[in-house]
């Protein structure tokens, strides 16, 4: 198996050169490029995107981890390819659906795990305020947990990728979760945009803590 990379285009911090905004954008690069959630604005995720030497050609499947605007809003950079494949929560908005049907293949991911790529796992549709899928991403050292928000609890994605796989990594907005415990065995811990314990998670987990901003890559 190969390394897989981490490219972080979108997120509310950005290292120099690069434009902050608001929710996330994340790139896989493993046997192919999953490109997880597109940021809010048309134009952000192109304009990071080709400064890190992204273009929208190379992606290979688009996948939405819930119907947000901030996590949905510069899809038709993405969707450039012709025939793409398009994995979406099967509660998106219906007029969401329509938009991704007329430019690509709908993908309609319910309760249960679904290969992506090899590889590459969304862990399923997670319910709460507002239903959400998170990507589990195989590797040499465990898997990468891949979250966007985490709307349905942190750890509930946890203790769900953690049914079929050892987790040696989070990577994503953790929302308002404080339930620490649930991080202490996690090797690696990098808290994006929504994440409201940040600074505690940081103090509790300094080994493990990765500071998070566009332009980021990690490397597995």
């Amino acid at each position: 198996m190969g390394k897989m990379k981490l490219k972080i285009l979108v997120d509310n911090q950005a290292k120099a050169g690069f434009k902050v905004e608001w929710d996330f954008s994340c790139l896989i690069e493993l046997e192919e490029k999953i490109l997880f959630d597109t940021g809010p604005s048309a134009g952000i995720l192109e304009f990071n995107a080709k400064k890190m030497g992204i273009n929208a050609e190379s992606i290979g499947k688009p996948v939405l981890s819930h119907d947000h605007w901030g996590h949905t809003g510069d899809l038709d950079w993405a969707l450039q390819n012709q025939n793409l494949e398009v994995f979406a929560v099967d509660s998106f908005f219906q007029n969401m659906k329509e938009l991704i049907k007329r430019n690509a293949e709908l993908v309609e991911v319910g309760d249960s795990t679904v290969e992506i790529a090899p590889k590459i796992h969304s862990i399923g549709k997670l319910k709460n305020s507002i239903d959400e899928q998170s990507l589990a991403i195989e590797t040499k050292r465990g898997v990468v947990v891949l979250a966007s928000c985490s709307h349905p609890c942190l750890e509930k994605i946890l203790e769900k990728a953690g049914e079929f796989w050892e987790i040696h990594a989070v990577v994503g907005g953790f929302n308002d979760f404080k339930k620490f415990e649930a991080l202490k065995e996690i090797r690696v811990i990098a808290a994006t945009h929504c994440t409201q314990q940040k600074e505690k998670i940081r103090r509790l987990f300094p080994k493990a803590f990765v500071e998070c901003a566009a332009e980021k890559a990690f490397e597995f």
